[in-house]
């Protein structure tokens, strides 16, 4: 008489005396935490007429080490780490793909701003590479420092020609070592380095279209 079948039956007697499904866990869900730009009213004095321009912001380029939706520290000793149990609402470069987006509708008087996979056709593109996006910890202090550093081109879709090349670095200070605390940095920080990029951006195109 085969032990096939007396085997396979101690095995699943087993399994089942384990406390339920081996792929069960009692971990918490991380925390997602979105970043968002504010509604921003027109300057007083500022040009109302609108730019009859429409832009396409490509896909980040991400720095390895930053291309995740986990949220990074970087110490002293320049070794890289993530927050435990948090994570951006998505991956890095779909959060800041989203929100230049959103920042160019609040912020620039462009006819049209989409991210590349629009239906829109645009005639002029923006891509953004990220070679930094993390908090970073120093000896001297408790809580970090934001640091967020965008390089950036403007470039025309009919003849490939690029309009401009752009830099934006930005550093914020957490008030406290606490995550919501460092998140409120982040978002400021991406807030300030976005401006000088769509600023720069604009005027390219104003530039580009006398």
């Amino acid at each position: 008489m085969s032990r096939l079948p007396q085997l396979t039956a101690l095995v699943a007697l087993a399994l089942t005396g384990c406390g339920g499904s081996l792929f069960q866990t009692k971990a918490a869900p991380p925390t997602l935490y979105l970043l968002s730009a504010p509604a921003v009213p027109p300057a007083a004095g500022a040009d109302p007429a609108q730019i009859p321009v429409d832009l396409a912001v490509l896909k980040p380029r991400v720095r390895a080490g930053l291309d995740t939706d986990r949220i990074a520290a970087l110490y002293p000793d320049r070794r890289l780490e993530y927050f435990g149990g948090a994570r951006w609402s998505g991956s890095l470069d779909e959060v800041i793909q989203q929100l230049a987006v959103q920042q160019f509708h609040a912020t620039a008087n462009l006819r049209n701003v989409s991210a590349d996979g629009s239906v829109f056709a645009s005639d002029y593109w923006l891509e953004i590479e990220v070679t930094n996006f993390q908090a970073e910890y120093s000896a001297a202090a408790a809580a970090p420092v934001v640091h967020v550093h965008f390089l950036a081109r403007v470039g025309s879709s009919a003849d490939r020609h690029i309009l401009a090349t752009l830099e934006a670095n930005a550093e914020q200070a957490a008030s406290d070592n606490r995550l919501s605390a460092i998140v409120a940095a982040y978002n400021l920080a991406a807030e300030n380095a976005l401006a000088e990029i769509i600023a720069g951006t604009v005027q390219a195109l104003k530039v580009r279209r006398t």
